[in-house]
């Protein structure tokens, strides 16, 4: 039996730069992991087949799980033999932006990898984790880091400074396909190199400066309940607010606890799912 723990992320910036040839828009994101985990166990089973379990209704035990996927994917590439028993512990809210889809697929990767003893580095899992998913290469580092390219090419970052977030979904959920679908890449100006250079400076004020998020005004556009959150989150006592990644989940930023606590009970009346945790990095 082998454990791992998928924190969830949220990005700091989302800056998408123009679409490209392949279909995909090329982006620019600061991203960093926070502290809400979903756990997951490995057992290898005797036969070869992939079993996925979990006491959440909403987490497919088929194919459709991403986890399925990276077992199946490490299990061809590196002729593994016999099977595997995923168990799910899930605490991410599924189809938030908080990529809980993707950490779980990054949690299998490192989980195999540790289970059946192959000594395969990160940076490998991370490459062959981009042919599922663009996020889940940053989720098998976990940290801070600066993607590129598709959100594949992942540059490490020192951690943030430390800090409170409170996280606040609404009860809907979000297409990011349709999201990017309405996108204008482009017309915004970047922040995601100027939100490296706060944190590598570990300047707390220019980080809430940076936070900038281009699927956010596409997102607000169709769903007034993200807006409503942000506008809530601002008014509340945040230092800054931003939706993360294509939403609907939102996110205050506050430098001290008692600060945070204020905020989380000011939004537990506008939403069910609120969460205060702190940033990882």
């Amino acid at each position: 039996m082998h454990y791992e723990t998928a924190p969830a992320k949220i990005n700091l910036t989302l800056d998408t730069l123009y679409k490209r040839n392949d279909g995909y828009h090329e982006v620019s994101m600061v991203m960093t992991t926070v502290d809400l985990n979903d756990n997951l166990s490995f057992e290898r089973r005797k036969d070869r087949k992939i079993v996925i379990q979990s006491d959440h209704q909403f987490v497919p035990t088929d194919r459709r799980n991403l986890a399925y996927q990276a077992a199946e994917l490490m299990m061809e590439r590196y002729h593994i033999e016999t099977g595997v028993t995923i168990n799910i512990d899930k605490h991410i809210p599924i189809a938030a932006g908080l990529a809980g889809g993707s950490a779980d697929a990054a949690a299998t990767f490192r989980g195999l990898n540790s289970l059946y003893n192959l000594g395969i580095e990160l940076s490998e899992l991370a490459d062959l984790s981009a042919e599922l998913g663009s996020d889940i290469p940053f989720c098998v580092y976990g940290g801070t880091a600066l993607a590129t390219g598709r959100g594949e090419i992942i540059e490490r970052l020192k951690s943030p400074p430390h800090a409170w977030l409170v996280l606040a979904k609404p009860n809907i959920s979000v297409s990011t396909k349709s999201i990017y679908r309405a996108l204008r890449p482009g017309k915004n100006k970047a922040a995601s190199q100027e939100m490296k250079t706060a944190i590598l400076n570990e300047d707390y004020q220019s980080i809430v400066s940076a936070l900038k998020n281009d699927l956010e005004e596409v997102t607000v556009k169709k769903y007034p309940e993200v807006k409503k959150l942000l506008e809530n989150m601002r008014v509340s006592g945040s230092d800054g607010a931003l939706m993360s990644g294509s939403g609907p989940t939102v996110f205050g930023i506050c430098r001290k606890e008692r600060q945070s606590i204020h905020l989380y009970n000011a939004m537990k009346g506008c939403c069910s799912e609120v969460y205060r945790i702190r940033l990882l990095g």
